[in-house]
C-alpha cells in the first residue's frame, strides 16, 4: 500500500467516524408505544423534544390528556401519557373530553397543529387562553414531543351538548354552595 492510499483511507474512516456521529447526535430514541422500549426515529432536533416535554409538564397537560397521571402523582410511564381520557367534564357547556393528543398529532403536520391550536375555541376545562399567551415555537416543541411519543391509545369520546347524559365516567362541574 502507498502512503497516499493510507490517507485516503484514514480520510474516509474519519469522514465516516464523523458522519455517524452528526446522526448518533441529531438523532433520538422515540418510546415506541406498544413495548415502552426506545427505538430510532426520525431526525428530530433534541432540544425542540425537550422543551415540548417541559411545557406538557408545566402545563399540566398530562393533569387530564393522561389517564391516571393526578392519582399516581405523576408516575405514568412516559410511553403511557397524552392518550387522552374518556372521562368526561360536564358543566353548562356540555360535556368535553380530553382529546388523545398523540392520535390527533398523528393526523396533523407541525403547521396544521399550531394552526389549530391558535384557532380552535375550547371547551373547559381547558385552558385555551393559555395558548393566546403561548410562544409559537412552544407551541412546535409540544408538537415535536407529541411527534416523538407517537400514535398510543384509543380515540376519546366527542364532546356532547349541554343537556345530553355522558354514557362515560364524568366529572361534573357545577359549583355547590356549601350546607350548614
Amino acid at each position: 500500500m502507498t502512503q497516499r492510499t493510507i490517507f485516503a483511507g484514514g480520510i474516509a474512516i474519519v469522514a465516516l467516524s464523523i458522519a455517524t456521529a452528526v446522526i448518533t447526535i441529531t438523532s433520538i430514541p422515540r418510546v415506541q408505544a406498544a413495548t415502552g422500549q426506545p427505538k430510532v426515529s426520525d431526525t428530530v432536533a433534541t432540544e425542540n423534544v425537550e422543551r415540548g416535554r417541559y411545557v406538557v409538564n408545566i402545563a399540566g397537560c398530562n393533569d387530564c390528556h393522561t389517564p391516571m397521571f393526578g392519582e399516581s402523582n405523576g408516575t405514568v410511564p412516559e410511553a403511557d401519557r397524552l392518550t387522552g381520557m374518556a372521562v368526561g367534564f360536564s358543566g353548562p357547556w356540555g360535556t368535553s373530553y380530553a382529546k388523545n393528543l398523540r392520535r390527533s398529532g398523528d393526523r396533523m403536520t407541525e403547521d396544521e397543529w399550531v394552526n389549530f391550536v391558535a384557532k380552535a375555541q375550547f371547551l373547559p376545562p381547558m385552558p385555551g387562553w393559555a395558548f393566546r399567551e403561548m410562544k409559537e415555537s412552544d407551541i412546535r416543541a409540544v408538537y415535536a414531543y407529541v411527534k416523538w411519543l407517537g400514535p398510543a391509545g384509543e380515540e376519546t369520546p366527542s364532546p356532547l351538548p349541554p343537556g345530553e347524559l355522558p354514557s362515560t365516567p364524568f366529572i361534573e362541574f357545577v359549583p355547590t354552595m356549601p350546607r350548614q
